[in-house]
């Protein structure tokens, strides 16, 4: 016979990780943030829970790159759209943005056409995220 499983909630955790590593970093000292960018090869930074944050990782994942993803809280957004602004070339990132090599690559748009075009691939050769 079968038996029925008996209920048993889950207890809610936070996870620290990388997506609170950013917030952290804007509001310790902010210059941080130009440290995060600089010391991934491939680094995505996006709303947290934002469906297009997933896409661009999930398509980076299926090229054989392990992106490092920063999911940002969107009380703490616009600290952190300040603090890119100043990493980047003076232009304003909206999310979710991917940084390839410590510069700013785009949004989603721009790496599945580049994916498409075939520059993508080795552009993650040359900054380090791919290896094959």
């Amino acid at each position: 016979m079968q038996e029925a499983l008996p209920y048993r909630s889950w207890p809610v955790t936070t996870p620290i990780g990388r997506s609170s590593l950013l917030s952290k970093l804007v509001r310790s000292n902010g210059g941080g943030v130009k440290e995060i960018v600089g010391e991934n090869a491939v680094l995505v930074i996006g709303r947290k829970g934002c469906c297009m944050s997933h896409v661009m990782k999930r398509l980076l994942l299926g090229l054989g790159v392990n992106p490092t993803v920063c999911e940002v809280e969107e009380e703490e957004e616009e600290a952190v759209v300040e603090e890119l602004t100043v990493v980047g070339d003076g232009g304003r990132p909206q999310f979710p943005v991917v940084y390839i090599g410590g510069r700013l690559f785009g949004g989603l748009d721009r790496l599945m056409g580049a994916h498409i075009t075939g520059e993508l691939i080795p552009l993650l050769k040359q900054a380090g995220g791919l290896w094959l």
